[in-house]
Parts: structure tokens; C-alpha cells; sequence
């Protein structure tokens, strides 16, 4: 007969992810996991199937919690300030915790950027490539703007937001709102 559980997943899953956010994947032990999340190997194997199944869990909670904030993006009437109030919204978000820094996810892809792990990979994609539709369908608001001015735009807000999130890890609140105001002065 199975044992049932003696934690609550999603708890766990949390605390795992607030320590891969400021960790790192590669930095981030299975002890470390077990002390943090209050629960042996055998649990966390028995559920997760690994470190790197866990990890993945850790992805879709962290989605999962800033998907409100791009629910409010997708919903914006406003355009480019839709995308401006989603700059500061990441930010804000950021600055939160003293312990975790920067977007998990940003921090993710910059770890796994020069890795073949297809999994992570192929989640990381799928959030940048609707990210970047949303900011599309946000600057086509603009109808003065031909298809190559978007493209180059969107292209443009999608690394600004890549950098956005890198320099939230370092930058005070005040030097991080200065950039976003100078990204969409640049615009």
C-alpha cells in the first residue's frame, strides 16, 4: 500500500523553486533541496522523479504566479504603455524579496542557454514566443507603425526585458526605473 504524503506539494515545490531562483540549478544540491524543503530524497525522488523533475515543477509554479501579470499585459487597451506597465509591474515583483533577484525564469535561460536540455529548452521558447506575440499585438495598436518597425520594436522590448530582469539582480529600484524610462523614450 502507498504512503501518503506528509507535505503539501505545492509548498514544497515553492520552497525548491525559491531556492533554485537564487541558486541556480547547477549550485543547487539535493541537500540543499532536502534542508529547504523539509523532506527526504526518497520524497523527493518519489515525487518529482529527480532534481531535474523537480526543477520543471519549479518553472511551471513560478509561470503559474507571474501569469496574472501577463494577463493584465494581454489585456491592456493602452499599447506600448500596456508594455511600459509591464516593465514596472516585473520589476516590482523583483524587488518584493531580498532573496530572490531578478525573473527565475530570465535567470533560468541565461543558465540554460548553452546547455541541450530539450525540456527546459523547449518551456523557456514557449514563454518568450508569447511574450513576444503579446508585445507585437500591443505595438500593432499603433497603426502608423509598418510590420518591420514591429518586428525590430518587439525585438527590441524582448531583450530590454531580458536586461530588465539581469540588472533587477544588481540595480537599485530607482537606477532600474530610469532604464524602463529610457527604453520607452527610445522608442
Amino acid at each position: 500500500m502507498a504512503r501518503t504524503k506528509q507535505y503539501n506539494e505545492t509548498e514544497v515545490v515553492e520552497k525548491a523553486m525559491n531556492l533554485f531562483w537564487k541558486n541556480g540549478y547547477e549550485t543547487t544540491s539535493m541537500q540543499m533541496l532536502e534542508k529547504e524543503m523539509g523532506i527526504n530524497k526518497f520524497s523527493i525522488y518519489s515525487s518529482f522523479g529527480n532534481k531535474h523533475g523537480l526543477f520543471l515543477e519549479s518553472l511551471k509554479l513560478y509561470k503559474a504566479k507571474v501569469s496574472n501579470v501577463l494577463d493584465k499585459l494581454k489585456k491592456g487597451n493602452n499599447g506600448i504603455e500596456d508594455i511600459k506597465q509591464f516593465f514596472y509591474d516585473s520589476v516590482n515583483s523583483s524587488f518584493k524579496s531580498d532573496k530572490n533577484k531578478g525573473c527565475f525564469l530570465t535567470n533560468t535561460y541565461n543558465e540554460f542557454s548553452e546547455k541541450e536540455d530539450e525540456c527546459i529548452q523547449k518551456q523557456m521558447n514557449s514563454f518568450m514566443d508569447n511574450l513576444k506575440a503579446i508585445i507585437i499585438e500591443k505595438l500593432e495598436m499603433d497603426t502608423s507603425k509598418n510590420e518591420e518597425t514591429i518586428t525590430k520594436q518587439a525585438n527590441y522590448l524582448l531583450l530590454a526585458k531580458h536586461g530588465l530582469a539581469a540588472a533587477s539582480r544588481v540595480n537599485t529600484k530607482e537606477e532600474i526605473e530610469d532604464y524602463i524610462e529610457m527604453v520607452f523614450k527610445n522608442l
